[in-house]
């Protein structure tokens, strides 16, 4: 059972907050957010390339509108990317008493950030551990390493990305030199390809912008709007 089974419905989270999780069928690493961030800076660039020819700078001449995609040639769209910043504090859990928060701070929450950038064999947990330890085939290892799919569920999005960048900036320390407080900015890259989360992204955006359309076309006929 995959984990995105297993947790079940993750809108019911409490507090709404947002999740990072492995896409396994094994059980994967987990980031819960344990303050939401205050905004997400999303973005997708277009990449222009035309001949230069006359009168074909920035696109392709046409002359209506079933000779407008004559007009993208040439044109490439990226991946779209993602830019947070979340906080991780142990203070509160500390100030409640929690043990493991005394202890660990917020060291076990980086390990997972650092982790998931770090690339898996793709082999059954078995033989990961046997590799790991210097008693499997070092080249069936190394050939079967991928960068873990992620999930990033936030709101209404259940989107699948990887982690390209984490900067981690320790805020506070316990005596025994163990973080409890930092502050964490996280690239991610959607993937856009086939697969199910991606398609049922796109649906959503369909039929939320064929809505938003049909609202803004019948208020344009209403009189006196």
């Amino acid at each position: 059972m995959s984990f995105l089974s297993a947790i079940g419905d993750v809108t019911g989270l409490k507090a709404q907050r947002g999740l990072l999780f492995e896409y396994s069928l094994e059980k994967g690493l987990v980031l819960e957010f344990e303050f939401n961030p205050s905004s997400i800076t999303r973005t997708r660039s277009v990449t222009v390339k035309t001949p230069n020819l006359s009168g074909a700078r920035g696109g392709y001449d046409f002359n209506n509108p079933s000779e407008a995609p004559r007009a993208a040639q040439g044109v490439t769209v990226a991946s779209e990317s993602f830019s947070i910043k979340i906080l991780l504090d142990a203070t509160d859990r500390m100030d409640a008493g929690d043990p493991e928060a005394g202890l660990h701070g917020i060291q076990p929450e980086l390990d997972v950030i650092r982790m998931m950038l770090e690339p898996k064999s793709q082999q059954p947990q078995g033989a990961r551990t046997l590799a790991a330890l210097g008693k499997g085939s070092e080249k069936s290892f190394s050939q079967y390493q991928a960068l873990s799919v992620l999930i990033f569920k936030w709101g209404i999005h259940t989107l699948p990305v990887f982690l390209t960048l984490a900067q981690i900036e320790i805020k506070g320390y316990l005596p025994s030199l163990i973080p409890y407080r930092a502050e964490v900015t996280l690239s991610l890259q959607l993937i856009e390809s086939d697969n199910p989360f991606y398609a049922a992204e796109i649906m959503r955006q369909t039929l939320s912008a064929a809505a938003n359309t049909k609202n803004v076309l019948a208020s344009a006929f209403v009189p006196g709007l």
